[in-house]
């Protein structure tokens, strides 16, 4: 929040309330309401010339986010990306982990260089996270933005903070580098790391599942050809899930007398 100092041909000069330095608002962000003295919510950053500036357009990501931008340029010093501002978003030749290409999306940590003083981003995620241990419970939901695909599975970067890991044989529906996943955690292991899971508690997965079985039993006239014995890939490709959770799931519905054994194979 910034203080409408003084105007000028280009714009205004913004400041912080009783302080000297100032900040340049273009003219394009003005409006005829404004007046000296008013509080603007601004964004700062710097243009073309080093420069800080202002501008109360919002980004589409902040120091210390991770997001999924797209390329929109590139040259010698690196790939450029649109993150809603006038100003292009570099990733450094050094910061990608393979060469960006324009008209492709990446996730990227959007960090502020130390040495030039300008925000800037990353497409090697890991290096930016994981330094603090994570205070999150069992089943506790998260933001997971999946970064990089290894040999057992996914690795995300866990509420923009933390490194986890949703295993490939618990993937129960297509993930892509760059989706951003509501998840749980299942386990958070002592080097701080976190396993994820993309269902909640047991019993709400259980319950959630044995709806849409019952769903497809509907469809189906009563009958569906999968049961205690099938094989897991058809499961899998059939429901989007274990084995093990198939056969809870169908428990529930005969208990509750939802289903019967003949209706499943």
């Amino acid at each position: 929040m910034l203080e409408i100092a003084r105007f000028c041909d280009f714009g205004a000069y913004l400041r912080e309330p009783g302080g000297k330095d100032e900040i340049l608002l273009p003219m394009r962000y003005l409006t005829e309401a404004m007046s000296v003295g008013d509080m603007l919510d601004v964004f700062v950053y710097t243009d073309s010339e080093d420069r800080p500036v202002a501008t109360t357009d919002a980004p589409l990501a902040q120091v210390g986010d991770i997001a999924v931008l797209e390329v929109v340029g590139a040259n010698r010093f690196g790939a450029f990306l649109d993150w809603g501002l006038p100003k292009d978003l570099l990733v450094p030749h050094s910061e990608q982990r393979a060469r960006m290409q324009v008209g492709r999306s990446y996730p990227v940590y959007i960090y502020l260089d130390n040495a030039s003083q300008r925000v800037a981003a990353s497409a090697k995620i890991g290096k930016f996270i994981g330094n603090l241990y994570p205070e999150l419970k069992r089943g506790e939901e998260v933001t997971a933005v999946v970064y990089e695909r290894n040999e057992v599975g996914f690795r995300c970067a866990v509420n923009s903070l933390h490194q986890g890991i949703i295993y490939a044989d618990e993937a129960f529906r297509p993930i892509h580098i760059g989706d951003t996943l509501t998840a749980y955690v299942k386990l958070v292991r002592p080097d701080g790391k976190i396993d994820l899971t993309l269902s909640g508690n047991a019993a709400d997965r259980t319950r959630e599942l044995a709806d849409r079985i019952e769903e497809a039993l509907r469809v189906a006239g009563g009958h569906i050809d999968l049961g205690d014995n099938s094989d897991p890939d058809d499961i899998r490709r059939a429901f989007q899930c274990s084995k093990k959770d198939f056969k809870k799931a169908i428990g529930l519905l005969l208990k509750t007398s939802r289903a019967t054994r003949d209706s499943f194979a």
